[in-house]
């Protein structure tokens, strides 16, 4: 199967931050592989802006090396220096009044102009300021925030408000990578491009839905910043609320940034209150892997683990529990959606041949694809005995060679940008509605003044997490790779 590459508009695309690491391993190395498929036009411009002072020719030497080393760059590839032609850089003073002009100078009329704010959100509003006050960026400009977008409710209806003092909704891409995933899109095909799924996709059919984010990373190197965090603000609240809202939410009128946003924010609208029994918090404590070494903080109170059961108040899922978890130093890194149908209500089959209950399994990395259990007869004489199969469609098999070339999350999600198109970002109200429904869980974990469950490294996590599930004779998938 051959994708088609369907190039953006010539842009000029301005990147805070430029010499970071996300900018490095992320938006260069995904830039040039957009360049590469003929994507990205030659006039287009990428300008870097940052503190460091230092000269176009430095930059692109700079970006050379972040590509060969985080892009997949080996030997000699003539392209790579037909894409560092397009770079430029320009020292900026966030907070000051150094290179401005210098940036408005280098901005072309008539091009797309983005924004790409690879920077900490307390220099968001900065930022923002100094474009619209220097006439750099105008009504038909882009600008794309990174998360955290606050860590509150309070903070983040504060920052909301900062960036609408000088930017139309329309013109704010908050960026989640997780919603670039290919996996993640398709979960939408899947769900209304099909007859088969829609009518089954509801409490009547759907036992319940386990969604597993597992990384084997702990927070080494980054401990004094998550700390201040954990996983409830690093992942649940945007990441999981995502995946969640994807699979909850009911059918948009049209394939529209704003009606597909419309039916997201109604579902976690809907989100019920989650009480305490329903929450696990865990903390990864080791002998050599030891969170609280980790973060430097030995009276840390800060889950590296977070597991709950979440109910939707609305028709479609009045009953039908989901299972949420994350957590850091676990078995494996895997990302998943499973959705676990009910057993058929009755079995013509003896004891021996017990029906078992499908399940749809949606895998976001890695291996992205999907994979349907299904009940078969055993091959072979003897009578009717029943096992189940897996229908597995891994992308890189089913697909072919782009299959296994799928663009990355960025990459996908800044062609987006350049498109004008909002699908796949955050609004505002979106956000804002997440946080409201987070911060009492936050709240109640503070007031409590309780220490996470501790967990062995390597592990599923806290055998509470598991007592969750057992409580309502339902099991925890494996973690696994």
């Amino acid at each position: 199967m051959v994708s088609r590459v369907i190039p953006v508009d010539d842009f000029d695309l301005v990147i805070f931050g430029a010499t970071g690491d996300l900018a490095h391993r992320k938006i260069l190395p995904g830039l040039f592989r957009r360049f590469k498929a003929g994507q990205i036009p030659a006039t287009s411009r990428i300008i870097g802006a940052a503190r460091t002072a230092q000269d176009d020719d430095a930059f692109r030497a700079e970006a050379a090396g972040a590509i060969r080393e985080f892009g997949g760059v080996t030997g000699e590839d003539p392209q790579l220096a037909e894409f560092l032609s397009l770079l430029g850089y320009v020292a900026i003073d966030a907070r000051g009044e150094g290179g401005w002009q210098e940036l408005k100078a280098r901005m072309r009329p008539g091009a797309v102009h983005a924004f790409y704010f690879s920077v900490a959100p307390a220099l968001f509003g900065d930022i923002a300021e100094r474009l619209a006050g220097h006439g750099i960026a105008d009504d038909d400009s882009r600008i794309v925030v990174e998360k955290p977008f606050g860590r509150d409710l309070a903070s983040a209806r504060a920052l909301n408000a900062t960036l609408a003092q000088h930017f139309h909704e329309h013109q704010i891409y908050r960026i989640d990578h997780y919603l670039g995933k290919e996996t993640v899109q398709n979960l939408m095909a899947v769900r209304f491009a099909n007859v088969l799924f829609e009518p089954l996709w509801n409490a009547q059919f759907i036992d319940h839905v386990q969604i597993t984010v597992a990384e084997t990373v702990g927070v080494a190197g980054r401990g004094s910043y998550y700390d201040k965090s954990g996983a409830i603000r690093d992942m649940v609240q945007n990441h999981l609320m995502q995946l969640l809202c994807l699979i909850a939410m009911e059918p948009p009128y049209h394939f529209d940034p704003d009606a597909v946003r419309d039916e997201k924010l109604k579902v976690i609208r809907a989100l019920e209150a989650v009480p305490p029994q329903d929450i696990v918090r865990g903390q990864y404590r080791g002998h050599d892997d030891d969170y609280l070494k980790d973060a430097e903080n030995p009276e840390s109170r800060t889950e590296s683990y977070v597991a709950m059961k979440v109910r939707i108040a609305n028709w479609r899922w009045q009953g039908t529990p989901f299972y949420l978890r994350t957590g850091k130093k676990l078995r494996a890194r895997t990302s998943e959606i499973a959705i676990i149908f009910k057993e058929p209500p009755h079995s013509i089959f003896d004891d021996s041949g017990q029906p078992k209950a499908n399940e749809l399994v949606i895998r976001l990395q890695p291996n992205e694809g999907m994979n349907l259990k299904v009940m078969i007869k055993e091959p072979g004489p003897g009578g009717m005995r029943l096992v189940q199969v897996p229908l597995d469609m891994s992308f890189a098999d089913a697909l072919g060679p782009d299959g296994a070339d799928m663009p990355d999350a960025y990459e996908r999600l800044i062609m987006d940008v350049i498109r004008g198109n909002q699908t796949l970002f955050m609004r505002g109200d979106e956000v804002e509605a997440a946080w409201a429904w987070t911060d009492p869980i936050i709240n109640a974990w503070e007031d409590s003044k309780r220490r996470p469950e501790p967990y062995d490294p390597g592990s599923s996590g806290p055998d509470e997490a598991l007592r969750l599930m057992h409580r309502d004779n339902r099991r925890w998938r494996e973690i696994r790779s």
